[in-house]
């Protein structure tokens, strides 16, 4: 399990200081994507080395309680299973340790033309080190 923290800023805001409900996305998106450069994987690097992208094929998101401007939010990653062609995650933003939001996360993994590709085995590899204890490998 991966944590990214963020500050809640008025650009994430509408006029009554409340997140946007689409911004929630985002914050779960960079924390994806920092979770990844902790273990350095870049996701510029992996498309130009790879000729692979991540793409977001479906979320089940639950909108528990909103955050506000200066909010400082946790957010979880936790990668639950590493298909052949796809990685499924749960993410949870936390607000002073209690769950404001949750997400399902389902990813596909596309060759630069949009076509499904199998994931390579050396980032298989060091996908493990994002949460050894609670990731499933699929054959």
């Amino acid at each position: 399990m991966s944590n990214h923290f963020l500050r809640v800023f008025y650009e994430d805001t509408d006029t009554a200081g409340i997140v946007y409900y689409a911004n929630y996305f985002k914050f779960i998106e960079r924390a994806r994507s920092e979770s990844l450069r902790n273990i350095g994987l870049i996701q510029t690097e992996i498309k130009d080395k790879y000729k692979i992208i991540f793409v977001v094929r479906k979320i089940i998101a639950e909108f528990i309680r909103p955050a506000k401007l200066d909010d400082l939010l946790e957010i979880s990653t936790n990668f639950l299973k590493i298909g052949i062609v796809s990685i499924e995650l749960d993410q949870k933003i936390f607000l002073n340790d209690a769950v404001i939001f949750k997400a399902n996360v389902k990813l596909g993994i596309l060759n630069t033309k949009g076509k499904p590709k199998k994931l390579p085995i050396d980032l298989r590899e060091k996908l493990q080190d994002l949460s050894k204890n609670s990731i499933k490998f699929l054959n």
